[in-house]
């Protein structure tokens, strides 16, 4: 499998230290980021799933662990908004680039405003996904940060 996508462009771009880690991808999963973490061997607190969801009707990226769901109010809260909701996948991939399952908060297509869950920045590495399928790269959570123009904010569900 080729590793050179838009995500992993982007953190070579930024002068970033990460790695790669590969997978086999098993299409129709329904939680694809624990079976990622699972996949690699790695706790699914520290293996990152990127959410597109649209904040007053404006993209946003959301990243937060595998394991853990969403808080809509905490995401409109992250970006300034009243309300939030999932976006759409066929407009989530048209807008990045990716295919879900393999969108990453790095080197989308249309750039937008990130924001990781904070409680989940404080392992010296993270995983996200690498922008393909079975895909996936560690890297510091400042480092992700800094590429991504993330900022860290409560975004998961009590």
């Amino acid at each position: 499998m080729s590793t050179a996508t838009l995500a992993t462009r982007a953190l070579t771009a930024a002068k970033v230290t990460f790695r790669v880690m590969e997978y086999d991808y098993v299409a129709g999963q329904e939680k694809i980021g624990l079976h990622a973490a699972e996949a690699i061997g790695v706790d699914p607190a520290r293996v990152l799933k990127t959410l597109m969801v649209e904040v007053d009707g404006k993209p946003a990226c959301a990243v937060i662990p595998s394991d853990r769901s969403l808080s809509m109010k905490r995401v409109a809260q992250a970006f300034g908004g009243k309300s939030a909701a999932m976006m759409p996948p066929d407009k989530a991939e048209r807008l990045t680039g990716f295919h879900t399952g393999g969108i990453s908060p790095f080197g989308q297509k249309r750039r937008v405003p990130a924001a990781f869950e904070a409680s989940a920045l404080g392992a010296a590495e993270i995983v996200l996904n690498g922008g393909k399928r079975g895909l996936m790269v560690a890297l510091a959570p400042g480092d992700a940060l800094a590429v991504s123009g993330g900022a860290a904010h409560p975004l998961i569900s009590d």
